[in-house]
């Protein structure tokens, strides 16, 4: 579906609060000791489900979870017991967190879908709901305002489509972590970048990672703050600066805003919905969001 038709169309979670966004959706850097371990959707531990440890690669029947350690029935009547720890089986390619079926039920509220309020990304508002637990798959982007700047526009939407935005500080081993992450069928990678156009450092390292289920996509501009509409942050125009500085420390010179980190909250203070931003980036993140939320 064409973003456009689906920004009319999605649904999202009601109110960001300042809690929801700092242990919601943003997930901190994907690599390094600060990285939190991935989240597996959950799933009812019903007796007869067929479940595949993941490791060994033995399948059966559920027969009970008791204890943390559940009891697999192999197709010849052998049991095995496996620890229950998010990710170890998976259900149809999928990998899951095995729950009682009643916290399972619980993970799936009634929506109230509003017809006039709409949430910053321009999605239709819904009342009476609650995060959904994160799905395997995710979001990674560049740095940390990428990510803070994804999260007060389209926090809402990834709340409720569980999709958590990790950030790599910096794409220079975008391959190694797309590696890591073993992307597959119901476990999807979308990563955002900065300046993908043809002939850049981030083009080149983008072009290595091929792979049917991994979306790299992005935006022309330098730095994610020229993403934002000069008139949302009241500037004529976003500087041009000259080649080997850093882009952030000469803008903030040319514009007499002091040091970047202060500069940055007033850019983000700026910003209220998808319309204060450049429409490459509403585009990239649309089509990112998509992906990680189909299956595949």
């Amino acid at each position: 579906m064409q973003y456009q038709e689906r920004r009319t169309q999605r649904v999202s979670v009601g109110r960001v609060t300042e809690r929801s966004a700092r242990s919601g959706i943003l997930a901190g850097p994907v690599a390094g000791k600060e990285r939190i371990a991935a989240v597996y959707p959950p799933h009812p531990a019903e007796p007869g489900t067929r479940l595949v440890h993941r490791a060994s690669g033995f399948a059966g029947a559920l027969v009970r979870v008791e204890d943390g350690r559940v009891l697999l029935r192999g197709d010849v009547g052998l049991e095995r017991a496996f620890r229950n720890d998010p990710g170890t089986f998976s259900v149809d390619g999928v990998a899951v967190r095995l729950v009682a079926p009643s916290v399972a039920a619980a993970d799936a509220p009634a929506l109230r879908v509003s017809r006039t309020e709409k949430t910053a990304s321009g999605s239709r508002a819904v009342s009476g709901s609650k995060a959904r637990v994160a799905r395997a798959s995710r979001i990674l982007v560049e740095g940390v305002h990428d990510a803070e700047l994804v999260e007060k526009v389209w926090g809402d939407d990834l709340r409720l489509e569980g999709v958590v935005v990790e950030r790599l500080d910096g794409i220079d081993h975008l391959a190694d972590v797309v590696r890591a992450l073993r992307p597959a069928r119901g476990r999807r990678l979308g990563v955002l970048v900065d300046h993908l156009v043809p002939g850049s450092k981030e083009a080149r390292l983008a072009s290595e990672v091929r792979h049917p289920h991994v979306m790299v996509t992005g935006t022309p501009y330098v730095d994610v703050w020229e993403a934002v509409r000069p008139a949302a942050v009241r500037i004529e125009a976003w500087p041009a600066v000259e080649r080997g500085r850093d882009w952030k420390t000469g803008v903030c010179a040319q514009l007499g805003t002091g040091e970047p980190g202060a500069f940055w909250r007033r850019i983000l203070a700026g910003v209220t919905s998808w319309r204060d931003l450049e429409q490459p980036l509403v585009r990239a993140v649309e089509q990112l969001i998509d992906f990680v939320t189909d299956p595949g």
